[in-house]
């Protein structure tokens, strides 16, 4: 059984709480918005395998070193702390802890990454085939492309694919993620497509990534779990 550590309990943290039984996960400890800034350096959580991190970017420049002082690894699903990438990667090298970041948790996501930059490899050959992708989110959602479409434009281009690709957006009613990429031709029409059609993917995702990441050290993504990489990587 791993033993987890949850730091934020929002929306996402309370999945992985819910869905921690199903993957022989239990909850060693909460820590969240109200146990105060010592909760993880002080805390008495008896054996702990992994800390799953859902909270606020600036939150994990905190949370990443009083974790790595107290050897626990870590799977993090929080953005937007990118910027600092280089200082924390140095705290888990002077550590030796092991950590997972990613910014989608969901597996098929990430399989459907690596199958458009395949696909954007095969077809970057053939001149004729003009590229895009579309992604539908609910509403709610502002940011427009979402951050994994961004993603997928990345990845097509560093797989070769050179010429113009087209990126729009659709927010509509409670749309959950739908992302498109599509090759046309001069007579016809590639479509590649996969859709979320609940958040929980993301929870089951990060419950995953931390079985995977018990007992690693080094800095890891989702595309290393996926690989089966093992070794340390800094």
């Amino acid at each position: 059984m791993t033993r987890i550590l949850l730091v934020g309990h929002g929306r996402m943290g309370r999945l992985v709480e819910a869905l921690a039984p199903s993957y022989d996960v239990k909850i060693a400890g909460v820590v969240d918005a109200h146990s105060g800034r010592r909760a993880i350096t002080d805390g008495d959580f008896g054996v702990v395998d992994v800390a799953i991190d859902f909270t606020l970017a600036n939150a994990v420049l905190t949370n990443l070193p009083q974790l790595a002082t107290r050897g626990i690894n870590v799977v993090i699903g929080t953005t937007g702390w990118e910027e600092h990438e280089a200082a924390m990667r140095q705290v888990v090298r002077s550590t030796g802890i092991g950590v997972l970041v990613a910014s989608n948790f969901s597996i098929g996501m990430n399989l459907f990454q690596l199958i458009v930059e395949d696909a954007a490899r095969r077809v970057a050959t053939q001149s004729d085939f003009g590229a895009w992708i579309h992604e539908s989110h609910h509403a709610r959602k502002k940011d427009a492309p979402s951050g994994t479409a961004i993603e997928l434009n990345k990845g097509m281009e560093q797989a070769g694919y050179s010429r113009p690709i087209h990126v729009s957006s659709t927010r509509a009613g409670s749309i959950p993620g739908i992302h498109t990429v599509g090759f046309d031709g001069v007579s016809e029409t590639i479509e590649l497509t996969h859709t979320v059609r609940d958040r929980a993917v993301f929870a089951r995702g990060a419950l995953v990534a931390a079985a995977w990441l018990v007992g690693k050290h080094g800095w890891f993504t989702m595309r290393d779990m996926l690989g089966g990489r093992q070794e340390t990587r800094l």
